[in-house]
């Protein structure tokens, strides 16, 4: 199968064996050794996060940003899940990110497990990064991939979800840190991603935060720059600062 979109190309690229994963023994038939999938990936991308769900239903979220570096905005997510034509599971996504001129066109993703949020979220976070960087949009795709795989910090968190306390975990990464090629984006270099996840929720994705914080601010200021998503009925977020 062609991976002919950039969605397709991120899917590829932070899965690192994607073909493996959709043509089972296809990595050992090609004398490949097996891989060696971190937790993050698992959780993130391996993980049929719509077992308990019954199609049709939509799934969504809010999207806020923040920071000094542009203008903060509130927009909507929503991931539509129905059940694969033939078959009756679930599930085919399609998903609408952003509206108006902030929207990004996605494809729709047939046969589904883990929740496609996640891509999309990423998916428009290294749009971004080109927008505000010198730097290709490949290029981010492939240090993500590379610090869920290596370098995820996991911690299991209490959340609130509709009133109720639930317990979920989070992966935290920071691409850039240690990248080489730093200087050539030293404002972004600190920047890192938070997936939190809970099968309390619907589709496994509590929320996302992508975060840039100014080193010459103090602790208490706003961030540079802050991206979140969180799924409707999670506890609203507190104001991101600095040193948050």
């Amino acid at each position: 199968m062609a991976i002919c979109n950039p969605l397709h190309r991120l899917a590829l690229a932070l899965a690192l064996a994607a073909a493996a994963i959709l043509l089972p023994g296809a990595a050992a038939r090609a004398g490949e050794p097996a891989k060696d999938f971190s937790a993050a990936e698992r959780a993130l991308f391996m993980t049929d996060q719509f077992v308990k769900l019954r199609p049709p239903v939509t799934l969504r979220y809010r999207f806020h940003r923040s920071g000094s570096l542009e203008p903060a905005f509130d927009d909507k997510v929503s991931i539509a899940l129905k059940a694969q034509q033939g078959t009756g599971r679930c599930c085919d996504a399609t998903g609408e990110f952003l509206s108006g001129e902030r929207k990004i066109e996605l494809p729709a993703v047939e046969g589904a497990a883990g929740n496609p949020v996640t891509l999309f979220f990423l998916e428009r976070d290294v749009r971004e990064m080109q927008r505000l960087t010198t730097g290709k949009s490949a290029y981010f795709r492939k240090r993500i991939r590379m610090a869920i795989y290596q370098g995820a910090q996991q911690r299991a968190v209490t959340l609130r979800y509709r009133g109720k306390a639930i317990a979920g975990q989070e992966f935290t990464v920071t691409p850039y840190s240690d990248d080489p090629n730093r200087p050539r984006f030293e404002q972004f270099a600190n920047k890192r991603y938070v997936f939190t996840l809970s099968d309390a929720v619907p589709g496994g994705v509590y929320g996302i935060r992508a975060l840039v914080v100014d080193p010459a601010k103090s602790a208490d200021a706003p961030p540079l720059l802050a991206d979140e998503l969180l799924i409707d009925g999670a506890a609203a977020a507190a104001p991101v600062k600095a040193g948050s």
